[in-house]
């Protein structure tokens, strides 16, 4: 009989934030707060857009295994968290930021662990960085420390750049996108009515502040301001993030572990070397059990750092 989960709540700007607390049997369990990704993604790891993974909840139940408790949350705004906020899209990563400083204070406070290990995935990795660095006083005292997975280590307009240049298919598009991502980066808006549909959904303009503040962030610059012990994991067959980004954050705080996994993808899935139709097919795979190398990674640096 595996030990409970329950609900847990921590406080939002206008309404309650919500999640999954996955217990342990032993009382001074190490706690762990799964940090989701970008867009409409679960406490499961799962979004509308076609992701199925439920890398999250997979996550949940090995670290259970391993002795680890683990919170895993729905964004404000979003699924159970519908009513932390009006518009899930009048957002920054600075508001993602406070919430991880709600759910550290909150998990402290119900669980009696002394402080949390706060873990993001994709762009949860960013928020987890920008939530350390900016911590002080109790907010600093309830992070134990913090775990990224398959987190960007390059500001978000350069790897959108990326990306859209390695599509051959967005040759039609590639001068619309880029101009868009250079008018975000100095700060103003975008006018897409002249846009391709897809182009327009990108760069749609209830996302465009959310986009202006992520563009802003310098993900290396955030992890050299951490005081406390910081994990770094990332996948060699992530088809979105790179392992050169998980060596840009490691040179900026070289004191961080490093953990480059080979086999393991963007969904913390182990998959076939080289294989893009197999990796992609594992977004939508939920029996595909997480990578034992990410598990290993995770629990043998909380365990030595507790």
């Amino acid at each position: 009989m595996y030990p409970p989960k329950r609900e847990i709540e921590a406080p939002g700007p206008q309404g309650m934030l919500h999640g999954t607390f996955q217990n342990v049997s032993k009382n001074d369990a190490p706690v762990v707060l799964i940090v989701p990704g970008s867009g409409p993604t679960d406490r499961d790891g799962n979004s509308p857009a076609g992701i199925k993974a439920a890398s999250y909840s997979g996550l949940a139940f090995w670290l259970m295994i391993r002795g680890i408790a683990s919170v895993r949350i729905d964004k404000r705004g979003m699924f159970a968290s519908a009513d932390a906020i009006a518009d899930p899209n009048a957002v920054t990563m600075g508001d993602y930021a406070n919430d991880v400083h709600a759910w550290t204070k909150a998990i402290v406070e119900k669980t009696g662990a002394p402080c949390v290990w706060v873990m993001g995935h994709s762009e949860g990795g960013t928020v987890a960085l920008l939530a350390a660095a900016n911590a002080e006083g109790e907010a600093a005292r309830n992070i134990c420390g913090v775990i990224t997975l398959a987190a960007p280590g390059r500001p978000l307009g350069t790897i959108m750049r990326e990306q859209l240049r390695a599509n051959p298919a967005n040759a039609p598009i590639l001068d619309d996108a880029l101009g868009a991502i250079a008018t975000l980066e100095e700060g103003r808006r975008v006018d897409t009515g002249g846009f391709h549909p897809a182009l327009a959904a990108l760069f749609a303009p209830a996302v465009q502040g959310f986009l202006i503040d992520s563009f802003a962030i310098d993900p290396p610059a955030l992890i050299a301001e951490i005081s406390k012990p910081v994990l770094i994991v990332q996948g060699e067959e992530d088809i979105q993030v790179t392992p050169r980004d998980a060596r840009l954050l490691h040179a900026a705080k070289p004191d961080a572990t490093l953990a480059l996994l080979p086999g393991v993808n963007h969904v913390l899935k182990d998959v076939p070397p080289g294989d893009r139709a197999a990796n992609m097919a594992s977004y939508a795979n939920p029996s595909l059990p997480n990578a034992r190398g990410v598990v290993d990674a995770i629990t043998g640096f909380v365990m030595q750092h507790r």
